[in-house]
């Protein structure tokens, strides 16, 4: 049996009725308050309609994926109840707007009505029902309750009109929640005050490509991505920096690829189908040797797909994708913090390798708040191209020296004697066009060959649970997180379980991954999307057989997914969930 160490709270509803506002603002108030928070989200792909929900989860230990089952559904209509019930754990409660609708006599749990429109209305305020549910779920449940103004005044402080009335529909709500009869044993308050930061994924990238130096970004408008460029569009200019909403995704990444040629740290974001358009540009960059940082927020898909789901499915792209033999470096974030953590280091594996790096996150992790600690920047060293040293002398600078490293030294436009050619065609040392299969040698494995420091690389694995289990769990991006839940519940029920994350994604880290695959007795990939893209990547990679794992509803694993499948392969009974 499993004991619960966290709540985990559903607001669903309309898009348009404040539900949404309702769950971002707990969130918001637990976080501050000290609780640690991990959110979720889904949305409809129309503008305007369709139906929306909002899940925090609330722990006073670290979490890392969005729960297992929910405790506390605030369903704010009808649909919301016919959506969201099958996902509500044993004994969990219901909170409903009774002007709405009324759930089914067979529901099971404890369930309280909420007028919440009626609420707010008797409050002066027929607009604010967001709020007043929010001191409704705050007052009988804990969560943040002491922060609730701090967080209504940060949101509103600077329309006095809007605040007061929205600060009367709060205190109204409350105390229509201490009317409640509470007939629930959930509470979740904060063991004390902490200095963490509230994040969501998409900022994290923004703040750690800061850090890192970028100076220059294109891009354009793609959910989930498009905050990353909103977030960077009014800083870069006040940094001395460039900003371009381009006419399309091919104009983004070939503006970035200029400005890094001509010396400025570029990085462009988009989803799925801008990262297919841009792949003869990716090859360009890899045969140019440019460095350029893409972010690929992964939605469900092909085609336009499902824009505001999660997938994992642009690994393939990701790494294959491009013709000829066109090698770039794929990292994969499993965090808010991992955001920060790869997007600073893919800039400076950009620039140390003059090459394209692409960045996987997806959909849940772009949107999803978490309170992280403070960054150490002592840790994140930033790394500039290796220039030429020294005078150049006329007509004699190889921009594409064959070296020890195969990394040779970039100069800058306007460097005295290092003008060259930096074509998309095969060229020779000098960057000249070079057609002979000499060159084409040569040349494909100096692009190719400067990597294998990172093929042998454990900088970017990260290892979990037991030294010796039968089973270790093999997984990349946002599956990390339900992974790790599952080896603590594992623990719990005593059952050794490992886990190894594979943050770089290309080149892959292949010592590293067959000494976890030789410390285990089975290996199972855990990923969300249908071929298994991971699984088959190991299997090619390094000739062995892995069970893949996979679904594709556009929503990620839970722990529980993760664990029952493990009882699964070791023939014990199903875990219980309480």
């Amino acid at each position: 049996m499993i004991q619960k160490d966290d709540l985990v709270i559903r607001v669903a509803g309309e898009s348009g009725d404040g539900s949404t506002a309702t769950g971002e603002m707990l969130a918001q108030a637990a976080a501050r308050s000290g609780l640690h928070v991990f959110t979720f989200r889904t949305t409809p792909a129309e503008i305007k309609g369709g139906p929306v929900m909002f899940q925090v989860r609330a722990s006073n230990a670290p979490v890392r994926s969005q729960g297992d089952a929910v405790d506390v559904l605030f369903a704010f209509n009808q649909e919301a109840w016919d959506l969201h019930h099958a996902d509500m754990a044993p004994h969990a409660v219901l909170l409903y707007d009774s002007e709405e609708f009324t759930p089914p006599e067979s529901f099971s749990g404890v369930a309280y009505p909420v007028p919440i429109g009626k609420i707010a209305l008797e409050a002066g305020n027929r607009r604010g029902k967001n709020v007043a549910a929010m001191g409704v779920a705050a007052a009988l449940f804990g969560l943040g309750l002491s922060k609730l103004e701090d967080i209504v005044r940060a949101k509103l402080g600077k329309k006095a009109e809007l605040l007061e009335s929205n600060l009367a529909a709060l205190h109204a709500g409350i105390a229509y929640a201490r009317t409640i009869q509470k007939r629930d044993s959930f509470w979740m308050e904060s063991s004390g005050e902490h200095n963490r930061l509230v994040m969501t994924g998409n900022q994290a990238i923004v703040a750690g490509a800061l850090h890192a130096g970028v100076r220059f970004f294109a891009g354009y408008p793609i959910t989930p991505a498009s905050d990353i460029m909103e977030g960077l569009a009014p800083i870069l200019p006040q940094l001395g920096g460039g900003y371009l909403q381009a006419e399309d995704e091919i104009a983004s990444i070939m503006a970035c690829i200029g400005a890094s040629f001509g010396g400025k740290k570029a990085m462009t974001a988009t989803a799925g189908p801008g990262l297919a358009l841009m792949s003869e540009a990716i090859g360009y960059a890899s045969m140019a040797e440019i460095p350029v940082v893409i972010v690929d927020a992964q939605r469900g898909g092909p085609s336009t797909g499902l824009p505001t789901k999660m997938e994992q499915s642009d690994l393939n792209i990701a790494v294959y994708g491009g013709h000829g033999d066109s090698p770039r470096i794929v990292l994969a974030p499993a965090s808010v913090a991992e955001c920060f953590h790869l997007t600073a280091w893919g800039f400076n594996l950009a620039e140390e390798y003059q090459s394209p790096v692409i960045i996987l996150s997806d959909y849940s992790l772009s949107f999803r708040t978490e309170t992280i600690e403070p960054f150490d920047l002592a840790k994140y060293p930033v790394i500039e191209r290796k220039q030429p040293e020294g005078e150049l002398q006329p007509k004699e600078y190889k921009r594409y020296y064959v070296n020890g490293s195969y990394i040779s030294p970039m100069a800058l436009p306007g460097t005295p004697n290092g003008q060259y050619t930096a074509t998309g065609l095969e060229h020779n040392e000098y960057g000249n066009p070079a057609y002979t299969p000499a060159a084409h040698t040569r040349m494909t494995e100096k692009r190719w060959r400067k990597y294998e420091a990172l093929r042998h690389s454990r900088e970017y694995v990260r290892r979990f649970g037991s030294e010796r289990a039968r089973v270790g769990l093999l997984c990349w991006g946002t599956s990390a997180g339900p992974c790790r839940g599952a080896v603590f519940l594992a623990a719990q029920e005593e059952i050794p379980l490992a886990m190894l994350q594979v943050q770089m994604l290309s080149p892959l880290p292949v010592d590293a991954i067959q000494e976890f695959i030789d410390s285990v007795e089975i290996v199972l990939v855990p990923e969300v999307n249908y071929q298994g893209q991971f699984a088959r990547l190991i299997q090619a990679e390094l000739g062995v057989r892995v069970q893949s794992f996979t679904q594709y509803t556009g929503m990620p694993f839970t722990r529980f997914d993760i664990l029952r499948k493990v009882h699964q392969l070791l023939g014990i009974s199903e875990p219980e969930l309480v």
